[in-house]
């Protein structure tokens, strides 16, 4: 009941967001500034506090963070394979790969975790997100840089290079690592946080994760989704199937208790990321691709959610 009790409320939310943004209760103007404050603010505030006050030393665990790497790969190699009998074009293949192992951690992945498992899992699941996402980041650049090759000599222009160098940056700087980092800081070191700084953390903790829902559900998009069917139903199995049944095998092999792994799988079982947009759009991408595969994605995650949530009960 809890699990039902949990998803089912998530994605009402995510279903609002898609309502009201076509009744235009969220107009175009409204979606760009707010995504900022939930992406800049709100979820960084969240997960700095989190992590803050959690313990570094008994939340964080390397067999897990490796085992949680491995299924990335293994994901990413195995949606590798299936573009190498596909028709798929160059630009499609990139964003087909990037879309079976970027997980949606800052609107999605931690919602469900900080509804199911409340704060300690909460604090838990966002030290290692920043670890993953740094992974996640690095292979999307690797797998989408052949798109940037100069057919005719093999070199890399000059505006591709900095296209790279940008998106280096882009990680370097992205505020969900930094909050995570710096939690991690605070909760090595046992420095507490001040009450003001603390209660103004928690006032704009509250507004993160439902506006995050809101805008994922307005994101979502269902016009493109029948042009790549078969492609979509191949990224949905790697991405909410194989990559959160890869990490449920090593982690049983190598004896690890669900409780203990259970926020970090719900990071594996999130949906496509809004990222993989992002990147198709600025690495030469196939940006019609990805908001298929986040839609579709997000709306069969409700699904293997609770197939998940359920398993390790």
């Amino acid at each position: 009941m809890q699990i039902v009790s949990t998803i089912i409320p998530i994605f009402l939310i995510i279903s609002l967001g898609w309502f009201i943004r076509r009744r235009d209760f969220m107009p175009n103007l409204f979606l760009a500034p707010a995504n900022k404050i939930v992406y800049y603010i709100a979820i960084p505030a969240m997960i700095f506090s989190a992590v803050a006050k959690a313990s570094f030393h008994e939340e964080f665990n390397i067999t897990i963070l490796l085992i949680t790497f491995s299924s990335l790969i293994l994901t990413a190699i195995s949606a590798w394979l299936i573009t190498l009998s596909s028709k798929m074009t160059q630009k499609s293949k990139g964003t087909f790969i990037q879309s079976a192992f970027h997980g949606n951690f800052g609107y999605i992945g931690l919602a469900v975790v900080f509804y199911y498992l409340g704060d300690s899992g909460f604090a838990n699941a966002s030290i290692f997100s920043g670890f993953i996402m740094i992974l996640q980041n690095m292979m999307a650049v690797a797998i989408l840089q052949p798109n940037f090759i100069n057919g005719n000599n093999g070199s890399v222009t000059v505006k591709r290079v900095d296209l790279l160098t940008a998106n280096f940056k882009a990680i370097v700087r992205h505020p969900i690592i930094i909050s995570a980092l710096c939690g991690m800081i605070f909760s090595l070191f046992e420095i507490a946080l001040p009450m003001i700084v603390d209660r103004t953390l928690s006032i704009l903790s509250g507004m993160a994760l439902p506006l995050a829902l809101l805008l994922i559900g307005a994101t979502i998009s269902f016009k493109v989704i029948h042009y790549y069917l078969l492609e979509i139903i191949e990224i949905s199995l790697l991405k909410l199937v194989l990559m959160p049944g890869i990490g449920v095998l090593f982690f049983n092999f190598f004896s690890i208790p669900a409780s203990e792994y259970l926020p970090v799988l719900i990071l594996l079982a999130s949906p496509t990321a809004t990222m993989v947009y992002v990147m198709a759009q600025e690495m030469d991408g196939d940006t019609d691709f990805a908001v298929a595969a986040l839609s579709a994605c997000t709306i069969f995650s409700a699904i293997t959610f609770t197939f998940w949530l359920n398993l390790l009960s």
